[in-house]
């Protein structure tokens, strides 16, 4: 069994407060568990331009953890919204 852990740093130029970046990761989370991941902020919960996300997803296959954690990443950097400060992806 092979465990993907994408960590997920995003900036929000845009929000004005806290209901703004939830707002808009409430509708990236809704889109990302499409793909059969876990996720939850884990970390900056009360700044409201910046969010750290943790998403995991496992398979019998690294190539398919691989592409279901690449395709969560494609979908943040096309977030209007939203910035992709930076992300890390380990295998356990």
């Amino acid at each position: 069994m092979i465990v993907g852990v994408l960590t997920l740093d995003l900036f929000f130029p845009y929000a004005r407060s806290l209901k703004d970046k939830r707002r808009i990761l409430h509708g990236f989370k809704d889109r990302a568990r499409r793909h059969n991941v876990a996720l939850a902020e884990i970390d900056f919960q009360d700044l409201w331009q910046r969010s750290r996300l943790g998403i995991v997803t496992l398979n019998s296959q690294a190539a398919v953890v691989e592409e279901v954690l690449g395709r969560v990443l494609a979908d943040a950097a096309n977030l209007e919204e939203t910035d992709v400060a930076g992300h890390e992806i380990r295998y356990v």
